[in-house]
This record gives C-alpha cells, sequence and structure tokens, in this order.
C-alpha cells in the first residue's frame, strides 16, 4: 500500500489556478523531493495534502485512507502524520520550554488538552530530544533557540511518536550552508531508523540530488517525475524552468525566481 496517493488533485488560489491535475504516489520508507519554480504551486501542493488548503478535484489518501473536503482524517491516521513549515511564526511569542514544545508532539491530534503527566510521555520527550541532540536544550525557551536548534527541535517534535509520512515545505530555508547541511543529515539518519516517508519541497538540488530517491517536478502540472539522475538532467530542468532560470551544474543552488503562487 502507498503510504501517501494523489489523484487528479487541482487547487485555485485568489482566482488563479496553482495545481492542475497532479497525480503521484509514495511508496513506504521513500524520500521524495518537490522541487520547481517559485510561483509553481509547490506550497499548494503541499497545503492541499495536509488538508490546510481546500482542493477544487481530485482526491487524496493516505495510509488508504481519503482526506475528506475539509481536510477530516481519522484521528489514528492523522496521529501518524507530521509537518515541518519553513518557520514557527509564533516562535516568540510561546513561552514554552523545549520539552514542553515537543510535549505536544507525543499527545494525540484533537481538541483536548495535551495531558502533561505520565512516565511513558516524559519518556518519550527525552527519547526525542537526545536523538535529535537537543537533550541540552530542555530547559530552554523556544524564543532562545537559534535557527538550526529550532529546525532539530522541530524534528525531535516529529520523532516523539510513531509516524509514518513527514511533509516538509521548505523546511530548511533561512539556515546557513554547515547548518543545512546538519540538518539533511539529521533527516537522513532518522527516515532510516523511524520508517518515515518523506515528501519535502527544496530548492537545493544538490542534496536531492544525493539524499532523494524520486523527484516530482511541478510547475502546475507535474512536467516530470523519476529518479534525481533523470529527473534533474539538463533537459528535464529546461521543461521545468524559465530559460534564464535553469539551474546550473551540481555544486550550485537552484534559484529563486520571482514569487508569484505559493
Amino acid at each position: 500500500m502507498a503510504v501517501l496517493e494523489v489523484e487528479g488533485l487541482r487547487v485555485v488560489r485568489d482566482g488563479v489556478l496553482a495545481v492542475d491535475d497532479v497525480s503521484f504516489q509514495l511508496a513506504a520508507e521513500s524520500d521524495t523531493a518537490l522541487v520547481g519554480p517559485n510561483g509553481a504551486g509547490k506550497s499548494s501542493l503541499v497545503g492541499a495534502i495536509l488538508g490546510l488548503i481546500p482542493r477544487q478535484a481530485g482526491e487524496v489518501r493516505i495510509l488508504g485512507h481519503r482526506l475528506g473536503p475539509a481536510g477530516q482524517l481519522p484521528a489514528q491516521v492523522r496521529a501518524q502524520l507530521a509537518f515541518l513549515p519553513q518557520a514557527l511564526p509564533l516562535q516568540g511569542r510561546l513561552p514554552l520550554t523545549v520539552a514542553e514544545f515537543v510535549g505536544f508532539g507525543w499527545d494525540p491530534p484533537g481538541p483536548r488538552l495535551p495531558w502533561s503527566g505520565g512516565g511513558a510521555r516524559r519518556s518519550a520527550v527525552r527519547s526525542a530530544l537526545a536523538k535529535t541532540g537537543c537533550g541540552p536544550l530542555a530547559g530552554r525557551l523556544l524564543s532562545e533557540l537559534s535557527g538550526g536548534q529550532l529546525k532539530r527541535v522541530l524534528l525531535a517534535f516529529c520523532v516523539v511518536r510513531p509516524r509514518r509520512l513527514l511533509v516538509l515545505d521548505e523546511a530548511q530555508a533561512g539556515l546557513d550552508a554547515p547548518s543545512t547541511e546538519q540538518f539533511h543529515s539529521l533527516l537522513f539518519d532518522l527516515r532510516r531508523s523511524e520508517g518515515w516517508t518523506v515528501l519535502q519541497v527544496s530548492h537545493d538540488l544538490d542534496m536531492v540530488r544525493r539524499s532523494c530517491d524520486q523527484v516530482l517536478c511541478l510547475n502546475r502540472q507535474l512536467r516530470c517525475s523519476g529518479r534525481p539522475e533523470l529527473a534533474l538532467s539538463r533537459a528535464q530542468l529546461e521543461r521545468l524552468y524559465d530559460p534564464a532560470d535553469v539551474p546550473g551544474p551540481p555544486g550550485r543552488r537552484a534559484p529563486q525566481g520571482s514569487p508569484r503562487i505559493r
């Protein structure tokens, strides 16, 4: 069974067609990159898959369960799904320690207030912090963390309970080169040890070539897909990007382009 199935997905945002008839599947424990120029609809596609924005047509199935029109999923399925955004907008406003924040990842989804007690919960939080190298940060406030530290804490949030699908929307954005390498190295190790299936939006084509099993090339429609050496060939990139924006050879980051539709 595929962990994620997307069929005929169509998304319109602000009256503009952002995603047009996109279909693909993710096999269990695979690492798939979603690439394309800014304005290609990558974040719109991710938002629709997660049920954060409405879709106008198509179906999404996660672990065999159909995503409802308003993003409904059974609680046991939702608990196996995790999302890492580009940033945590309320980081400076949340008066939470790292350990308290990671604990929210243990609590079941739903309107209930999280339960802060219990030996199993405390043990899971300690284990998640240790796996991500965040143990020394346990008592620090989120507002005190650097960008690289916060990204590791977000991974700890994801690993505190078993998950099947991890979705990242340019989660490495804002990091310098060393922090980016550390983040992807940790993500790679956790994917292997935790058995995650990963879908990640990325502009870093060098990382995609090194780490990912499959690439989805999106520019409103799915222009191509396949293994990195095929999907990121020069010919395919020229189909995906405007001629002036075609990424260079390995060793150069993909250009960001001019933002239009997120």
